[in-house]
């Protein structure tokens, strides 16, 4: 099973990247899994409803529901691998990024110790100014750091933990975007799909 990461900042296009890898694996005919996360189990829900609240004690409730969540993922992720070729998880480690401060590079450091090594990890990145006039787009309640400021910050933080991880950028057009990607996916040379 080949398991992949795509990560980034809100805005950044990381369900779009999601579903054009997907297309890329199946017309091979794998098959494939993505999982989003927070993902729509109600820890994942609780996570984002958390993730929309303006009280203190959110975001600490909120980061607790996406681990719980993850952690539920990985386990499906365990008993299910026979079943997909190719597995994609969008959000992963750079969760961590929007720890506050010093934090942010401890919080990764623990996850990329403790947590499962993927077989590829995705950076979706974008410029803050895009990223937020994408979040604009949805029809999603607005989330404590979709904002300017904070996807800068958060953004800093996804490009300084990033060593090992390949950067796609995404803030021009799709088609261009697409275009990168599949050339990434071309430099990963993945084995040809095994007969079943």
């Amino acid at each position: 099973m080949r398991w992949i990461v795509i990560d980034g900042i809100d805005g950044s296009g990381k369900s779009t990247v999601a579903r054009w890898m997907e297309e890329h694996y199946r017309e091979r005919g794998e098959r494939v899994l993505v999982q989003v996360h927070p993902s729509e189990r109600r820890l994942g829900r609780l996570a984002r409803r958390c993730l929309q609240g303006e009280e203190r004690l959110m975001y600490p409730l909120a980061s607790l529901f996406f681990l719980a969540d993850l952690l539920v993922s990985l386990s499906l992720l365990r008993r299910r691998s026979r079943d997909h070729d190719v597995v994609i998880f969008v959000r992963y480690l750079m969760a961590a990024a929007y720890l506050p401060g010093r934090l942010a590079g401890i919080g990764y450091a623990v996850l990329s110790r403790t947590l499962p090594a993927p077989s590829r990890l995705l950076l979706v990145d974008v410029d803050p100014a895009t990223a937020l006039q994408r979040i604009a787009t949805r029809r999603d309640e607005e989330e404590m750091f979709e904002n300017l400021s904070a996807l800068t910050r958060v953004r800093a933080v996804t490009l300084a933990l990033s060593e090992g991880w390949t950067v796609l950028d995404n803030s021009g057009d799709q088609e261009a975007s697409r275009a990168r990607l599949e050339a990434i996916v071309k430099e990963w040379k993945d084995p040809e799909p095994s007969a079943r």
